[in-house]
C-alpha cells in the first residue's frame, strides 16, 4: 500500500493534551465488509510524552472503558481503567495489568503527531471534516460526547 492510500484524520492540536490527559472521540468508521458502524477511540498523551490509541472497549465483556464511572485513568493516572470493572490497563501498551481481564489487551489504534496536529492512521472514517478542539463545546456540528481527563 502506497503512503498516500493511507486514512490520516487530524483530531487535535497537539498542545491541546497536556501529559497525563486522555479523550474519548465518537465517529462513524467504514468497517471490513464496507458498513457504517459507530466507533469510541481513546486518545491519550503519556507521561513520556507519546502519544497512544485504543478502541474504547474493554476486552472482558466489550463496555467502554468510560462507561460507569465516566473515568478513562485510574486515580493515580498511571493506568487506563474500566469504569465497569476496574481492569487497569498498561498506557504504553494497552494490556490488562489487574482485573477480569488479565494479559488481555485494548485494541490499538495507530496515532501520529503530524505537522503538529495528533491524527488517528488508518482508521477508514465516514467524515474527514478536520480536526478536533477536545476543549471547545459542542455546537451544530458536534460529532458527539467527548471525554477529556487532564491530570491535576
Amino acid at each position: 500500500m502506497a503512503a498516500e492510500d493511507i486514512d490520516v484524520f487530524a483530531i487535535a492540536d497537539e498542545e491541546a493534551f497536556e501529559p497525563g490527559a486522555a479523550a474519548a472521540f465518537e465517529f462513524m468508521h467504514i468497517d471490513e465488509k464496507g458498513e457504517e458502524k459507530p466507533v469510541s477511540i481513546i486518545i491519550m498523551r503519556t507521561m513520556a510524552d507519546t502519544y497512544v490509541g485504543y478502541v474504547n472497549e474493554c476486552p472482558h465483556k466489550g463496555v467502554r472503558l468510560d462507561g460507569g464511572n465516566g473515568r478513562l485513568l485510574s486515580l493515580d493516572r498511571r493506568n487506563l481503567e474500566c469504569g465497569q470493572h476496574g481492569a487497569l490497563f498498561d498506557v504504553e501498551t494497552g494490556v490488562c495489568v489487574d482485573g477480569a481481564c488479565v494479559n488481555k489487551s485494548l485494541e490499538p489504534v495507530a496515532v501520529a503527531v503530524i505537522d503538529h496536529e495528533v491524527c488517528l492512521v488508518g482508521v477508514k472514517l465516514v467524515e474527514d471534516d478536520g480536526k478536533r478542539d477536545p476543549f471547545a463545546p459542542g455546537g451544530d456540528d458536534d460529532d458527539g460526547p467527548v471525554t477529556l481527563i487532564m491530570p491535576d
